[in-house]
């Protein structure tokens, strides 16, 4: 059984939404899947995950939420070569530039993206919840 992750930073409770439906997803496939946010990860034990989904809603000027979810990124990124990572995450105003920023940086970083990025703006209709959970079956494939 492979062993995934979804970790993620909510606000409004929107990507929770997101983060719930790739856990169903990653679940269906029939892997072992933690649901985790930034205060229970380990970065130590990312190691362990074949693959892992973060979700992140756009901030302030569109960027990561800065006080927890960033800087356990920042730290977990040296420990995903190799993985299989998707990114996902809710934005309220803009045009989803902090989901491309996101993906440049791990582009630069080594990271390779195994599915595309799923975004929504505000809550999440049936097609991003389903767009979510074609990604969790994806990364535990």
């Amino acid at each position: 059984m492979k062993k995934t992750a979804v970790i993620y930073w909510s606000g409004t409770g929107n990507t929770e939404a997101m983060a719930n439906a790739v856990l169903e997803g990653m679940k269906s496939a029939g892997a072992e899947a933690d649901l985790l946010t930034p205060d229970q990860v380990d970065p130590a034990a990312v190691s362990g995950y074949a693959a892992i989904a973060f979700g992140c809603p756009a901030m302030g000027d569109e960027t990561l939420e800065e006080m927890d979810f960033e800087p356990m990124f920042s730290t977990c990124k040296g420990r995903l070569a190799g993985k299989s990572v998707g990114l996902f995450g809710s934005y309220g105003w803009g045009s989803g530039d902090w989901m491309r920023t996101w993906e440049k940086d791990c582009d630069e970083s080594n990271i390779g993206l195994a599915v595309p990025s799923v975004i929504c703006c505000e809550a999440p209709d049936e097609t991003a919840l389903e767009a979510c959970r074609a990604m969790g079956k994806a990364l535990a494939q």
